[in-house]
This record gives C-alpha cells, sequence and structure tokens, in this order.
C-alpha cells in the first residue's frame, strides 16, 4: 500500500477504521503507515482524538496537493 493513498483515505473518511475497511487492511496496519509518513516528512499530517481524525493544517495542504 503506498503510503500516500493510507493518508488520502484516512484524511477524507476521518477514521482510520473506515478507511483501513475501505483499503482491505487491518486499522493498526493504516495506522502504522501514516506514522512512519509524518516521521519520514517530519510533520504530523492527521490529529488524532479517540473520537475522530482530521487533517492539521500541514494535512490539509498536502491533500490538496496531491488528492485529485
Amino acid at each position: 500500500m503506498n503510503d500516500l493513498q493510507a493518508f488520502i483515505a484516512v484524511a477524507r473518511a476521518q477514521s482510520f477504521t473506515k478507511a483501513a475497511v475501505t483499503l482491505g487492511v487491518s486499522p493498526s496496519a493504516l495506522s502504522h503507515t501514516v506514522r512512519n509518513l509524518e516521521a519520514r516528512i517530519g510533520v504530523r499530517l492527521l490529529a488524532r482524538t479517540t473520537r475522530n481524525v482530521a487533517p492539521t493544517e500541514a494535512g490539509e495542504r498536502l491533500l490538496q496537493s496531491i488528492a485529485p
């Protein structure tokens, strides 16, 4: 799975669980993929709470630049 595709899916669904179902992977694997992307680029892309996930300002900019 491409880490940018994973990020797009989570940002759009605003949920690791919903995005994982769509992509056919576990929420844990999806979370690790996005966390690795954030670590590699050095920017937090998603704000995580116990109830939802939303793109940060940087995440929103990335989403606008890579998602059609």
